[in-house]
């Protein structure tokens, strides 16, 4: 533990903190992400003499249970919280034991406990939350270089954002604009304790050997390196979001063009995109379905294996989440999404039921319509017949399917509904793509129609 004076927390709180909290943006909940260091723990008084009697503040420490001295840490955070009056949650984490076999003995432990530390997170915020943060001016100067040294573009360069989306609610950094030695000599002068991370002295930490050695000797050269630093940030922000909103509109305009009935991407009509044009659609698409965008290393023989392969290959990329995947002359996403039709369920009339992504109902037409129809619905398992018109000949359901151009990989993702009360298992529908007469159109022969949407229609 570090003591910082001894004044005692009681004296008159610096009016610059007590600012850069005050003035948040609307929010219903309010959490301090505190880890126990200096920053957090500033950002946690600052914010107690402002919310502690709203009931809305409460304070979150994340222990990764990696440092040895991660339960005095935990504790010390416990009794601060008990002593400011300020709820605390504590959310222990386990860091992947591969992250400890990274080849450089660090990087892959540092990744691995941000992506914990944010899941924590993202879990605790509800609708309306907002979560502050005590990043300060050093550590975005510290962003900015880390990106630079790693090869980032432009989006990188514009370091942390004051605020951006967390899980259901929204992250927020007071301290941007406050250096650490400023936090340092505010906390000398009202005694304030903090724990101080060892690990922050492990100089295998690339962020650790900039703040060390590379940053410090920069500062002697230039003492308002956090300025120039924020300064090329902003721009790079600016830049990028200019660049991006012009980029979407683009893509939106040419999605247009290319789209189809299933919202993949018409293959002759991409082809009539410049190169530029083609990787900007991509990336707009697939990030419009909420998934990382692509960054293949090498685009144009992407872009020429799903365009120019024969018709008898099917060319992929895998992204994170998903595969791109050409079906005749259609690009497709497909998610890896997990399907609940291995229990097969049984249609409850009146009653929406939820199956592996699509919404099916039994819905009565007439007063008269008598007993429901038992019907179930669920997955292939092969074998299936259809008898798409009730004088018309039964056929497999595989070459149905494959007559209609459904993709292989979605067959299997369709719902069957069979009704079972004959006790010979008459399929009456498939997805949205058929449904027997008896359950469809403005008079259906049952007295019953039976409705199946997919969870995005």
């Amino acid at each position: 533990m570090t003591r910082a004076g001894n004044t005692g927390p009681d004296s008159a709180w610096p009016e610059a903190l007590l600012a850069s909290v005050s003035n948040l943006p609307t929010h219903s909940g309010l959490h301090v992400a505190l880890s126990g260091g200096l920053d957090s723990v500033l950002l946690l008084h600052s914010a107690a003499r402002l919310f502690r009697n709203s009931g809305k503040l409460t304070a979150i420490h994340v222990n990764h249970q990696i440092q040895s001295n991660s339960a005095d840490t935990q504790r010390f955070c416990q009794d601060l919280c008990q002593s400011l009056e300020v709820p605390c949650r504590i959310i222990p984490v386990n860091v992947p034991a591969i992250a400890y076999r990274d080849s450089t003995g660090t990087g892959g432990l540092e990744e691995a406990a941000r992506t914990a530390r944010y899941q924590a997170f993202e879990a605790c915020l509800e609708k309306g939350d907002l979560l502050l943060m005590a990043h300060h001016a050093d550590d975005q100067a510290e962003t900015v270089l880390f990106r630079l040294i790693r090869g980032t573009g432009v989006a990188g360069l514009a370091g942390m954002p004051v605020s951006r989306a967390v899980g259901k609610g929204a992250l927020y950094r007071p301290f941007l604009d406050v250096s650490r030695r400023q936090l340092e000599c505010w906390a000398q002068l009202h005694g304030i304790d903090w724990v101080e991370d060892p690990s922050n002295r492990d100089q295998r930490f690339d962020r650790n050997f900039l703040r060390q050695f590379i940053i410090p000797a920069l500062k002697q050269r230039w003492p308002f390196l956090n300025r120039r630093l924020a300064a090329t940030a902003r721009a790079c922000g600016d830049a990028f979001h200019e660049s991006y909103e012009l980029a979407s509109s683009l893509a939106s305009i040419h999605f247009t063009r290319c789209r189809t009935i299933d919202d993949g991407l018409d293959l002759s009509a991409l082809a009539a995109l410049t190169v530029a044009e083609q990787k900007n659609l991509i990336r707009w698409w697939v990030s419009r379905q909420q998934y990382w965008p692509p960054d293949p290393a090498d685009w144009t023989g992407l872009l020429s294996e799903f365009m120019d392969s024969g018709a008898d290959r099917q060319p992929e990329y895998h992204g994170t989440g998903y595969v791109l995947r050409r079906y005749q002359n259609t690009l497709c996403l497909v998610t890896g999404q997990t399907m609940s039709g291995d229990q097969p369920l049984q249609l409850e009339p009146g009653q929406e039921t939820a199956w592996g992504g699509w919404r099916l109902k039994l819905q009565t037409v007439t007063i008269d319509a008598g007993c429901p129809p038992k019907l179930v619905v669920h997955a292939r398992a092969g074998g299936e017949r259809i008898r798409v018109r009730p004088d018309g000949p039964s056929r497999p359901l595989k070459k149905w399917l494959q007559e209609q151009a459904v993709p292989a990989w979605e067959r299997g993702h369709l719902p069957l509904v069979t009704d079972v009360a004959s006790g010979d298992e008459t399929l009456v529908a498939v997805g949205h793509l058929w449904v027997s007469e008896q359950y469809c159109g403005e008079a259906p022969a049952s007295g019953w129609r039976l409705i199946a949407e997919r969870d995005s229609d």
